[in-house]
């Protein structure tokens, strides 16, 4: 007998008969033998929909009220969920995120959880009963309801499985697994049936929509196995897992792109101590999240370009305080440009092998991608190009690197 934690996205709950489907899923895994702990998304549109009621009332809303609206979504299909198990004959008990001590830190709209009460879970199997969870919320230590960000039922779920040493974790989402690349992009994109945590958490943090970033930090620290599948067949997953000597046999095993940064350049700054430090603690004190940076070498001297990455959502602002700073330094002006996109190629086996970054770079200048800004780690390289050429530059890397067979 295992103990799995099932979590069903969105799209799997979306309506009355898929959370019968997910009913009956569950269903056949008690059959089986299995002890299951069910974690559940709101259902597909709802969340947007309690959005667009707390901007109609108000633009820039209370961020405690805006958790305690956006976390009631999570409470309808945990209860539907509940219901159905029962109504199959499957004692089921829904349980909302203060009733376990799901305790989370006082960042409301993204907040990380500290503590799960594993013991009324716990409790709850050893009744013979199937605990449904509402995925995404949490309650901090003055007991407001907080949410854990977009994705963030994924992060509940692993939590779960590491609070409760569970022996898998299995993520069912409207996608069959983890693809080589987007499939509506390149068709000939391959299912990866094992990935490694440290490749999976790039990805993620690349754009990939897979799993939440978060989820897998959590899957990698408490050696969580993640199994991500269809919620609407039977065929095995994507399996998220400790890296083997295998894995490195690949070298890259991903390619992923993101749409959703903005590039700021202030020119001309002057090239001296703590200009850099006056310009990010800016950023960081609005709490806008910075990915790349380039600073370019001197002029003549004394000035240089400095150039970075930030959401887009957060790019009028971002601009707003460089704009600011960019005075107080005597720089020249500063840009911003929301037409671009961020390509990236992923594998540990970059570890063990060297020439990834020329073919990458060749491949590209073959089809007259311009790139603009380079950043690497390890097991990654990532560039900055024309959002115009996105496509074009995931197909070639793609084919460049063997991914399509």
């Amino acid at each position: 007998m295992a103990l799995i934690v099932q979590k069903f996205g969105g799209t799997s709950v979306g309506s009355v008969e898929r959370i019968k489907n997910v009913a009956a899923r569950v269903k056949r895994t008690v059959d089986a033998g299995h002890q299951v702990v069910v974690v559940v998304s709101a259902m597909s549109g709802e969340t947007n929909r309690l959005v667009k009621l707390a901007y109609d009332i108000d633009p820039e809303p209370i961020s405690r009220e805006y958790d305690v609206l956006l976390a009631s979504g999570e409470q309808v299909s945990t209860a539907l969920v509940a219901l159905a198990l029962n109504k199959m004959g499957v004692p089921a008990r829904s349980f909302l995120a203060h009733q376990i001590d799901l305790r989370t830190d006082a960042t409301f709209s993204r907040a990380r959880i500290e503590s799960i009460g594993g013991p009324i879970l716990r409790a709850s199997l050893d009744r013979g009963e199937t605990p449904v969870v509402a995925g995404f919320q949490g309650m901090d230590a003055d007991g407001n309801i907080t949410t854990l960000g977009r994705g963030g039922s994924d992060t509940t779920g692993v939590a779960m499985a590491a609070a409760l040493n569970a022996d898998v974790c299995e993520i069912y989402t409207d996608v069959d697994g983890i693809y080589t690349t987007d499939p509506n992009i390149v068709k000939s994109a391959r299912k990866i049936a094992r990935i490694s945590y440290d490749e999976m958490l790039e990805l993620a943090s690349l754009g990939a929509k897979v799993l939440q970033t978060r989820s897998v930090e959590f899957g990698m620290k408490y050696r969580v196995p993640i199994h991500v599948r269809s919620s609407f067949d039977e065929s095995e997953g994507s399996w998220v897992v400790p890296e083997d000597a295998t894995m490195e046999q690949v070298v890259v095993r991903a390619v992923t792109y993101d749409r959703s940064d903005a590039r700021i350049s202030i020119l001309s700054v002057p090239d001296q101590p703590g200009v850099a430090a006056k310009v990010f603690d800016a950023l960081a004190e609005a709490e806008i999240v910075v990915d790349m940076i380039i600073q370019n070498s001197s002029h003549d001297g004394s000035k240089t370009d400095l150039t970075f990455t930030v959401p887009k959502a957060n790019v009028t602002e971002a601009q707003r305080l460089m704009e600011a700073i960019a005075k107080t330094l005597g720089a020249d002006s500063v840009r911003a440009d929301t037409n671009i996109s961020k390509v990236s190629v992923v594998g540990v086996g970059m570890r063990s092998h060297s020439g990834v970054a020329a073919k990458m770079f060749r491949a590209l200048s073959n089809t007259g991608v311009n790139i603009q800004m380079i950043a690497t780690s390890e097991i990654k390289i990532s560039i900055v190009i024309d959002e115009a050429y996105t496509e074009l530059a995931v197909r070639v890397l793609h084919q460049a690197f063997g991914l399509d067979t």
